[in-house]
């Protein structure tokens, strides 16, 4: 894999902050072309050290006021393979992680409220063939929400 240099964490550092700068003004802050700057962020995505970009969207302004993270044990850690798609068809996930520790899987979803998140587990991720079990644990508040830092030399 090619390396970042000392540039790319510089238009890294000012993307992260804000997805939406023109090149141009990413440009001037660097001391590049507005070019370079295309061709340097192209080369990121290529890398894949730059995976999406887009907004956020606060989900409780679409209804979701409920924010979970839920543990879920797998008969056999390897059946994640065949678990994971079926997670995936559940709309409401937002994230799903294979993890060591407790459970063999973390997975992250916003319910309307306790009625629904009762739904989501009784009926859909309890249900998946190879779930033996799931602890919920329901998010009241989130405290830090961030990128992980870009260091410049």
């Amino acid at each position: 894999m090619e390396k970042i240099d000392n540039l790319d964490r510089k238009i890294l550092s000012i993307v992260m902050r804000n997805a939406r700068i023109a090149s141009k003004d990413v440009a001037v802050e660097c001391g590049v072309s507005r070019a370079a700057i295309h061709q340097r962020i192209q080369r990121l995505i290529d890398m894949k050290v730059i995976t999406g970009s887009g907004y956020t969207v606060n989900p409780k302004t679409l209804g979701y006021s409920t924010c979970t993270y839920i543990g879920v044990n797998l008969e056999r850690g390897a059946m994640y393979r065949e678990v994971v798609p079926q997670i995936e068809k559940i709309s409401e996930v937002v994230e799903c992680h294979f993890t060591t520790g407790p459970y063999s899987m973390l997975v992250k979803l916003y319910a309307r409220d306790n009625e629904h998140l009762m739904e989501l587990l009784n009926d859909r991720l309890q249900n998946i063939p190879g779930v033996t079990g799931t602890e919920t644990l329901i998010s009241l508040e989130c405290s830090i929400d961030r990128t992980i830092p870009m260091n410049i030399e």
